[in-house]
């Protein structure tokens, strides 16, 4: 009923303000120039529909708003639209490739394909002049041709067919106007020509002939796009050496549906030369043939390629596409010459003009390949620029501290600041000595410091964006990270050199002056984060570094000299993980805490003053780790005592409710650059969050809708329900009897087996025997885990009782196990690459470890065992007794650990004989 009774402009008339997620994609800034940009509505009504990473946007550029098509998870590879601008279908490249067909006028998705007959997914897309029809080639390695009803409820295509791989990677598509049973496509060496019909309600296969540059004894340069002839009898191909490729067809087209197909006889009959610039783009409107190139040149030609007239300015880049109007206007009564651009008209070609008069009055959408648009009116003497964004990747973005203000840098050079509210463009600066990698401003909102690919540091007014001292050169590589103290004193940055190097601001002849301090090779693998904070005591600014060597380095700034950066404390963190990122964790208690995130999807709070871990949690698990994270600032609508922390992993941003307890219902996250999220930045009141897309070249504003993540925590339960879900089977699964059984086993145990006295049965067990039921449920925590979590529930209430726990009730335990286990079960993958790193390849080529050498990395390395320990887990991994009234197993005579490892372990051991014969693990297939 929507899509019945939708009308053209519907879509900006839409109540947006209620929504029922936490997060709300609120605007998309930069679009994928790559892809064609189409005009849905003219006039005074100038709407726009283009690409931006996975969605598709609808912009009114006269309203300043936006409406998005969102349903695609990975980057959207092409699109098309109908000939009545109605009916936009989408596809895109990747795991679970969609193909969508939307209504542009009510943005309702009224046909989805979810098997697109291409794991890859689909790199061109065409629809048919009656919109019936659609024709996807796939992006895989052997291209699959295919045609689809989608007016039909099936997912099925009608007729495909699979194309050799000399025909090279067909990359453009587009059918015949006049016959939907026909289409072309093209890669930059080949074109083919495609015939589909249908007999008896059965459709046949696709027919393909091909055409090759071979074809012709001329160079004629790679193709760029195919198009039909409006005279039904011909069809061109533009090419990068500046001409057009003639084919002709030597019998009617048009074939009823009834009659079978004949092959036409297509010949390349002509090459004709049009200009020395490489053609980039070739349209059929109506009697006229439309070329643009490299140069920015729209030209109009007959159906003769005769040359009616030219469009171009020298501020025009390579075009990409054109999207001509459907409002006529009057034609103008003379030619006019344009500042910069030019306008001839061809007088000896008056009856031709006359024949396509009404196609050259149509005002035209312009797009470049390097991000820019253009609206060309025939009846105009200018170019109007309605968008330019960022040609290369976009990966610095920051908010300013105090006003409605957000600053955004890419890799071209391009710095540019937006009133966010309003949605409305302020500055730019460009810098072309190199690409910018991070931003910050001063807490104060005066300074915005900027760090370059190229390792140089630029200071900048906050408003105007010039220089306030000359730029700094001293990082040998990228910039990564840049920050300001919370007094604006100091400025440190990050770059890929692993190195930190710390600026201070001073005054100068009564004016404000920053010098370089010291810098330090901190680390010895990538920097993570750095972060600013301030000490307890003191109001002095507290640095701290946080690499992926697992180290959290603390500098002492106070006692800092001039090139002399001062450690004070070095901490490792982690023992297997790479931490990745690095936050102060709010006041939520008497505690003060730093929160850290890894790769196995852990987050862990820190003592600030001690650096001892006091807990371990389970972080949200989204597909991919959280690679940044900051604390949410208080909104006036918030609670004041509920916090949230905001964060990317790989291609997602999300919300995530304080205080962290492991509950996943407190977490959500929404697909924001598939492409990969580089950065993000949240608005000084909290209402936005702003994401940075990278090489997608976009970035999109997020509207944050508190209420409703409180709405979903509620929704999955209240004390240990959500946790009692995360266990296999649930709360009255047979996992959980089990670990029921063990826990009053323990009990049992702990009192003496073989006792007469009264039991004392309780819900707590001891501390000690938090490892052996750990273990009995099948999870293997290291030494230094099963220290972490007992120290982790010793001292939960030391802070604020002075007491220390001596015991653990079963659900307390529940949530210890959760937290602590690994976030995605016992990986084969990961105990394959130790074998690929401490291996070697024996005569089969499988990799192995020698049996010696086995024994030994166990009693030398990591967390060493002795030998008797060693003795101790074979004998029982291996389902042997030790011997009675001889020497222990683990000492050095045969008769021991040694004959029990000749001849129970094989010489050469794989990581399947590890996993399925000494630890006795099942092996998924």
């Amino acid at each position: 009923s929507l899509v019945w009774a939708a009308t053209p402009g519907m879509l900006f008339r839409k109540n947006r303000d209620s929504s029922i997620h936490p997060l709300d994609l609120s605007w998309v800034f930069g679009y994928n120039s790559s892809l064609a940009v189409h005009s849905l509505m003219d006039g005074e009504d100038r709407v726009l529909l283009y690409v931006s990473s996975h969605t598709v946007v609808i912009h009114d550029i006269l309203r300043n708003k936006q409406f998005h098509l969102q349903g695609h998870t990975n980057v959207i590879s092409c699109l098309c639209v109908s000939e009545d601008k109605r009916w936009v279908a989408t596809a895109d490249r990747g795991p679970d490739a969609l193909i969508i067909v939307w209504d542009s006028y009510s943005g309702v998705p009224v046909c989805t394909i979810f098997e697109s007959n291409s794991e890859d997914g689909v790199c061109a897309i065409a629809i048919s002049q009656d919109a019936k029809y659609l024709v996807t080639i796939s992006a895989a390695t052997v291209q699959k041709v295919c045609v689809w009803r989608w007016t039909l409820p099936t997912e099925k295509a009608i007729c495909s067919i699979e194309l050799k791989p000399e025909f090279g990677n067909q990359d453009y598509v587009i059918f015949n106007p006049q016959n939907p049973h026909e289409f072309v496509s093209n890669s930059k060496t080949q074109v083919i020509f495609y015939l589909w019909v249908r007999q008896s309600q059965l459709w046949d296969k696709i027919k393909a002939w091909l055409l090759s540059l071979q074809t012709f004894r001329c160079l004629v340069g790679q193709f760029s796009q195919s198009v039909f002839h409006f005279n039904n009898t011909q069809a061109l191909t533009g090419t990068s050496a500046g001409k057009l490729v003639v084919w002709d067809m030597d019998n009617p087209r048009t074939l009823p549906e009834e009659l079978p197909a004949r092959p036409h006889g297509i010949t390349a009959t002509k090459v004709v030369s049009m200009q020395e610039e490489s053609l980039t783009m070739l349209k059929v409107l109506e009697s006229c043939i439309v070329t643009g190139d490299v140069k920015g040149q729209v030209k109009f030609y007959d159906g003769q390629l005769r040359l009616l007239t030219i469009y171009s300015h020298d501020k025009v880049g390579p075009v990409q596409s054109i999207s001509f109007s459907t409002i006529l206007r009057d034609p103008p009564r003379e030619a006019a010459s344009l500042p910069g651009s030019s306008l001839p008209f061809l007088t000896s070609l008056s009856d031709s003009l006359n024949s396509v008069s009404l196609t050259l009055n149509r005002n035209f959408i312009l797009s470049t390949s390097d991000a820019t648009m253009f609206h060309v009116a025939t009846d105009s003497t200018t170019f109007e620029r309605i968008m330019k964004e960022a040609k290369k990747a976009v990966n610095a973005i920051a908010c300013h501290p105090q006003e409605p203000l957000v600053a955004v840098g890419s890799h071209c050079g391009l710095l540019k600041v937006w009133e966010y509210k309003q949605t409305q463009y302020l500055v730019s600066r460009i810098f072309t000595e190199a690409g910018i990698q991070c931003l910050s401003y001063d807490p104060q909102g005066h300074f915005l410091a900027a760090g370059f690919t190229d390792g140089s540091v630029y200071i900048l007014d906050a408003i105007s964006l010039q220089s306030i001292c000359k730029e700094f050169q001293l990082s040998k590589g990228p910039v990564t990270h840049i920050s300001f103290s919370h007094d604006s004193k100091y400025l440190a940055t990050a770059d890929e050199n692993y190195s930190v190097t710390v600026y201070k601001r001073v005054l100068q002849n009564g004016s404000t002056c920053w010098e370089h301090l010291a810098g330090l090779d901190s680390h010895y693998k990538p920097i993570r984060s750095i972060l600013f904070g301030v000490h307890s005591d003191s109001n002095e600014p507290r640095l701290l570094s946080l690499g992926e060597d697992q180290q959290l380095v603390e500098y002492d700034l106070k006692n800092s000299i001039k090139d002399h950066l001062v450690v004070t404390h070095r901490n490792r963190l982690e023992q297997t993980a790479v931490p990745l990122c690095l936050t102060w964790y709010p006041q939520l208690g008497t505690e003060s805490f730093f929160l850290t995130a890894n790769n196995c999807y852990k987050m862990k709070l820190y003592n600030t003053t001690t650096k001892m871990c006091r807990k371990t949690l389970l972080g949200p698990t989204y597909g991919s780790p959280l690679e940044k994270i900051q604390i949410l600032p208080r909104t006036s609508s918030a609670d004041p005592q509920q916090r949230y922390l905001v964060y990317i992993t790989k291609d997602k941003v999300g919300l995530q409710m304080l205080p962290i307890d492991g509950n996943p219902h407190k977490s959500s996250a929404f697909i924001c650059h598939p492409d990969g999220a580089s950065d993000f930045a949240i608005s000084h009141d909290g209402r936005y969050i702003f994401t940075a897309g990278g090489k997608e070249r976009t970035f999109m504003k997020w509207k944050v809708n508190l209420p409703a993540l409180d709405a979903a925590a509620c929704l999955g339960g209240e004390d240990l329900i959500p946790f009692y879900n995360l266990l296999d089977g649930g709360r009255e699964g047979k996992f959980f009897r089990e670990l029921e059984d063990y826990f009053y086993y323990v009990q049992l145990c702990s009192q003496g087996i073989e006792t007469l006295e009264y039991r004392q049965v309780s819900t707590h067990i001891p501390l000690e025997e938090i490892p052996s039921v750990m273990r009995a449920i099948g999870f293997y925590p290291s030494e230094e885990e099963i220290e972490e979590m007992i120290n982790e529930v010793k001292f939960s209430k030391q802070v604020d009782t002075g007491e220390e726990v001596t015991k653990i009730n079963l659900g307390d335990f529940i949530k210890l196990y959760i937290n602590h286990r690994p976030a995605l079960g016992l990986s084969m993958k990961t105990i394959q690459r130790a074998f690929q790193v401490l291996g070697y390849d024996n005569k089969k080529g499988d990799k192995v470890i020698d049996r010696g050498d086995f024994l030994l990395l166990l009693q030398s390395r990591g967390e060493q065992m002795t030998e008797e320990e060693l003795a101790e887990c074979l004998t029982t991994l291996l389902g042997r007794r030790p011997r009675k009234g001889g020497s222990e197993l683990g000492t050095c005579d045969l008769t021991g650990a040694a004959a029990l490892t000749e001849e129970e372990i094989p010489a050469e051991i794989t990581a399947e004989i590890f996993v399925a014969d000494i630890l006795g693990l099942p092996i998924a297939k």
